[in-house]
């Protein structure tokens, strides 16, 4: 068979625990913690990390990721999940567990991929002592099996107080799985999955981004973090997607 003739599949995913930097009052750069890519062939890949330690900064006890991609009787499943247990930044947001998880089902008829976020989850989720708990919209990925589909259902996040965006250039659009958010901290918008929190920064919770090709990247925990410490922050992203050739 000639390559003009043969089709193929390209699988696609990848993950990472935590990573970042922090630029004031010291600059700390922390490199992608369990980070794991899957061979385009399929197959899988998995990665660990143990007790990350930068004093006063952040910390975990362990961080792991698993990537997976296989074929039966014509549809291709790709699976990314990653993990990061007990993360503790500034002594001011703490975890027990956060959990990003994607998986994703396609024939090579199928014009895009259907990916689903089942498994994706806070535990314990902590902001200055306050708990937050976070109930994430999981069904919005189920009804939503192509991009043009979750751009329609996301199209009125914004009356709600949710960031929903659509790039008129790209096609590219950016939402979240929060449904709502249950806490007693002071002033936070519970119907918004961007939390602003003075003396602190801002904390973005399951956003995700995706493009028309329906590739797509959860982010559970995203930090921008302002005085008094600079940082840029992610912990538990997950990105899948996977293309027929030609």
């Amino acid at each position: 068979m000639s390559l003009e003739q043969e089709k193929r599949f390209y699988f696609h995913a990848q993950g990472h625990a935590f990573s970042g930097q922090f630029f004031r009052p010291v600059c700390v750069p922390v490199e992608a913690q369990a980070s794991v890519s899957l061979p385009t062939i399929g197959g899988h890949a998995h990665a660990r990390a143990e007790s990350l330690y930068i004093p006063r900064l952040v910390s975990f006890q362990s961080a792991h990721s698993h990537v997976s991609g296989s074929e039966v009787d014509g549809t291709y499943t790709t699976q990314v999940t990653t993990t990061i247990e007990r993360l503790r930044i500034l002594d001011f947001l703490t975890a027990d567990r956060i959990t990003a998880r994607l998986t994703s089902e396609r024939r090579l008829e199928d014009k895009e991929s259907h990916i689903l976020a089942f498994g994706s989850a806070f535990e314990n989720l902590r902001i200055g002592g306050y708990e937050v708990k976070v109930i994430l919209r999981l069904e919005l990925f189920v009804k939503c099996k192509t991009h043009a589909d979750l751009v329609k259902e996301v199209a009125s996040d914004a009356k709600s107080g949710k960031i929903s965006h659509t790039s008129r250039r790209t096609g590219a659009t950016v939402c979240s799985l929060v449904e709502r958010i249950e806490t007693d901290f002071p002033g936070v918008d519970k119907k918004k999955h961007i939390l602003e929190i003075p003396h602190f920064g801002v904390i973005s919770l399951a956003e995700v981004y995706a493009e028309p090709d329906c590739r797509r990247i959860l982010t559970m925990l995203g930090l921008k973090l302002g005085s008094p410490d600079g940082a840029n922050l992610l912990a538990a992203q997950a990105g899948s997607n996977g293309q027929t050739w030609p």
